[in-house]
């Protein structure tokens, strides 16, 4: 397995009014990704900050995708919230369609939806809840990417149904024996160059050593990093830099991949 090219994907826009989240500049790491993940509300972001993001994605010609999250802003999204199937579907149609509408105006077109944190794993786990927001995808987007874990009921769902997917490949989170990601709710710096290697041998053989110190394999289309992480800029940088150097090149998805 040698990917010759491969999406590179960052949340983007999570603060909130003068509060800032990361200690990377949205504007900095931009350029540096092929894919945004905007937060649209719920778990961070304002429509002023939505409108700022879209505008950079626009400028640099990075894909375009909405990041929905539980209605949790003091808790970042990273806490689980009990509530029907039904309403976090609506939840998820509510911020998409609001950061749809800023790519409208900037002339920027939608191209994803990846739910954000605990929202994430509770659709990886959850056959009702991925149903549904897979089901509201074929009515409302039928055409957009859903991004989720090669290992996830999202992932299976979306397959057996015709919904465009995109498995991910974490470079700042690390995974079990089951090919999951180990959820942080708050994360340690990480060695830029390590994480770069960790990506590259994900490319060029489909292998990640896992926290036991096993290897597994792992399939996948974009690599995700996240501007909260410590570092997020100099890992970004040397990300994009150590795949390009080593003959991978970063493009957004393509509905050919």
């Amino acid at each position: 397995m040698f990917r010759t090219t491969i999406d590179l994907n960052c949340d983007m826009g999570e603060g909130f009014g003068h509060w800032t989240y990361g200690d990377a500049p949205d504007a900095a790491l931009m350029p540096l990704i092929s894919s945004a993940n905007v937060a649209a509300g719920f778990h961070a972001g304002d429509p002023n900050q939505m409108d700022a993001v879209v505008g950079l994605a626009a400028e640099h010609g990075v894909g375009l995708g909405a990041h929905p999250g539980y209605n949790d802003l003091q808790g970042f999204g990273r806490r689980t919230i009990g509530a029907r199937s039904e309403e976090l579907v609506n939840d998820i149609i509510y911020q998409t369609g609001a950061l749809r509408e800023f790519g409208r105006r900037h002339g920027v077109p939608l191209q994803h939806v990846k739910p954000h944190g605990a929202l994430y794993m509770t659709c990886a786990k959850d056959v009702d809840l991925s149903t549904q927001l897979i089901d509201a995808m074929q009515e409302t987007g039928p055409d957009l990417f859903l991004y989720c874990m090669s290992v996830s009921e999202t992932y299976r769902i979306a397959r057996e149904v015709g919904q465009p997917v995109i498995r991910e490949f974490y470079a700042d989170r690390d995974y079990d024996t089951s090919g999951s990601i180990v959820f942080a709710r708050k994360m340690r710096p990480l060695d830029p160059t390590e994480v770069a290697e960790k990506c590259l041998r994900a490319c060029v053989e489909g292998k990640v050593t896992t926290v036991d110190g096993q290897d597994i394999d792992i399939e996948f289309e974009s690599i995700c990093f996240h501007s909260d992480t410590p570092g997020a800029l100099a890992i970004g940088t040397k990300l994009r830099a150590h795949l390009i150097q080593n003959g991978v090149q970063i493009a957004p998805p393509s509905h050919d991949t």
